[in-house]
């Protein structure tokens, strides 16, 4: 894509922009998330440099929940800056159209799209089980369910696990097994499940066995086991679903799917994670006919103030949307692409009236 000098120099005052945005929204969760961990400082062994650990590693899943904010804040201010010394009208005068001037802010747009999904995919999934993983281990917890604890399904075997540790191996696991008329055969129990080399081994375990001659037990020091979960699977568990990358949600949602057990949640955090690049564009262009019609009725500061207000709204819808279609048993994508739809539609109308 050939960058002309217009292009240079519209990008360069938009991508200044967004990342001084980025920065003072880094700095701002930084600060709240620091607050809001002060209340475990002292438990445990979970000091001074476990909580600023954590607070850091938590931080690139939630600015890459707020990269379209982000976009459509940065390109207002960096606009805003060119409206402000009459560029803007300038460049028009001269007979830029808008579309040009869209095309432009596109081109580094692509940039932030680009590094959208490269954190999404390769960092917030690592910064997030570091960040979980640490905590827990600091606050000397693990991840308990409750009530009758975690449930699995594989076939004809069916895992119940009481706990889920920081290294995701599990506590009190039972494993039930039934034939194809759905009959108890084997029951065991382990009072730990330890993975290692591809493999579950079972610890302190005491195996069930019932048949039509009665049951007989026996008790071993350990015994491997095999079975298609993975420490992979319980970092479902630790972490939240919109810390895990595209492709591991997709391949526990088809892990679901053949044991017959509900996906709306995974399959939210998929779509949201997949149209991420689209909100980003679609919130990218908002901020073109945004500062250009109102040009007229504003400084700067209100025009950041409508932004923030805006990019509020989104994620409010964002989130909106998506409980609704799980609470009301929508389609999982419906949820996902109705906030960036509406924005997109918005923009269209702006663009056209500025035109």
């Amino acid at each position: 894509m050939r960058q002309t000098l217009l292009d240079r120099y519209i990008g360069r005052s938009v991508f200044s922009s967004t990342m001084l945005v980025l920065t003072i929204i880094f700095l701002l969760f930084l600060f709240v998330s620091f607050i809001d961990e002060l209340r475990n400082l002292g438990r445990a062994n979970f000091g001074l440099l476990a909580l600023t650990k954590y607070v850091l590693l938590i931080q690139p899943r939630r600015l890459y929940e707020f990269f379209p904010t982000a976009a459509l804040l940065g390109a207002t201010v960096g606009l805003s800056y060119l409206a402000a010394s009459s560029e803007l009208v300038a460049m028009r005068a001269a007979g830029v159209s808008l579309l040009r001037i869209v095309g432009s802010v596109m081109k580094v747009g692509m940039l932030f799209v680009v590094a959208g999904l490269l954190i999404g995919e390769f960092v917030v999934p690592v910064s997030e089980d570091m960040a979980e993983r640490g905590r827990a281990e600091a606050l000397q917890t693990g991840f308990r369910v409750k009530g009758t604890g975690l449930w699995f399904r594989n076939a004809q075997e069916f895992i119940n696990v009481g706990e889920v540790l920081p290294d995701h191996s599990m506590l009190r696991v039972h494993i039930y097994r039934f034939d194809d008329r759905m009959n108890l055969r084997t029951h065991g129990f382990a009072q730990r499940a330890e993975y290692a080399h591809d493999a579950w081994q079972l610890r302190q375990v005491r195996e069930s066995r019932l048949s039509s001659t009665g049951v007989t037990t026996r008790v071993l020091a350990s015994m491997p086991w095999t079975s298609p979960l993975t420490p992979e699977d319980m970092a479902v568990f630790t972490v939240r679903p919109e810390g895990l990358s595209a492709l591991h949600l997709f391949r526990y949602i088809q892990h679901l799917r053949t044991n017959r057990q509900e996906t709306g949640r995974y399959e939210l955090a998929l779509w949201q994670k997949l149209l991420l690049p689209f909100s980003t564009a679609v919130m990218l262009m908002l901020a073109i006919p945004f500062v250009f019609t109102q040009q007229r009725s504003g400084g700067m500061g209100q025009k950041v103030f409508l932004g923030i207000m805006l990019g509020l709204m989104f994620n409010m819808l964002h989130l909106s949307f998506g409980y609704i279609s799980l609470l009301y048993d929508m389609s999982p994508l419906l949820g996902a692409i109705l906030p960036p739809s509406l924005f997109l539609l918005l923009t269209l109308v702006l663009l056209r009236r500025a035109a």
